[in-house]
C-alpha cells in the first residue's frame, strides 16, 4: 500500500520552473499537479518572483480540479497503470517522495518533495 499524505516541492533551474503537489489518500489514489514555465533563463529576479507567484496561483486555483487516479505501485515507484516510465518515486528509508516531470524532448526533471500537513498558498516561500 502506498504511503498516505501530502507532499510539495518546486524546481527552478536550467530555464525551467515547476511547482508540484502530491496527495495520496487512504485508498491509494494519487492526485498530482506540476505546472511549469520554460525558457526563463534570462528572467530578472523581479520577473522570477512574479513567475513563482503565477505558478503557485495556478497550482492553488487548479488543485480542486485534479482528479484522484489509480497508479501501479511496486513499493518504490509509481507508474501509470500498465506504464513503464516512473511518475513518482518513494524512498521509504528517507520518507522522501520525488515526482518525475517529463517536458517534451528535454531530459526528465526529478523534484524532491517534502511532507506537508496542508498545502501553502506560496510554496516557494516554504
Amino acid at each position: 500500500m502506498p504511503p498516505v499524505g501530502r507532499w510539495a516541492g518546486n524546481f527552478d533551474s536550467h530555464g525551467v520552473m515547476i511547482d508540484a503537489r502530491l496527495e495520496i489518500d487512504g485508498d491509494g489514489k494519487v492526485r498530482v499537479s506540476a505546472p511549469d514555465l520554460m525558457g526563463v533563463e534570462q528572467a530578472s529576479d523581479e520577473d522570477r518572483a512574479a513567475m513563482h507567484a503565477r505558478l503557485a496561483s495556478e497550482l492553488a486555483v487548479g488543485w480542486d480540479q485534479v482528479p484522484p487516479r489509480s497508479m501501479d505501485f511496486d513499493g518504490e515507484v509509481f507508474r501509470k497503470p500498465g506504464g513503464v516510465a516512473p511518475q513518482i518515486e518513494w524512498d521509504k528509508s528517507q520518507r522522501r517522495m520525488t515526482v518525475v516531470v517529463y517536458l517534451g524532448t528535454r531530459p526528465d526533471v526529478r523534484i524532491g518533495l517534502h511532507p506537508v500537513a496542508d498545502f501553502s498558498r506560496d510554496p516557494w516561500a516554504d
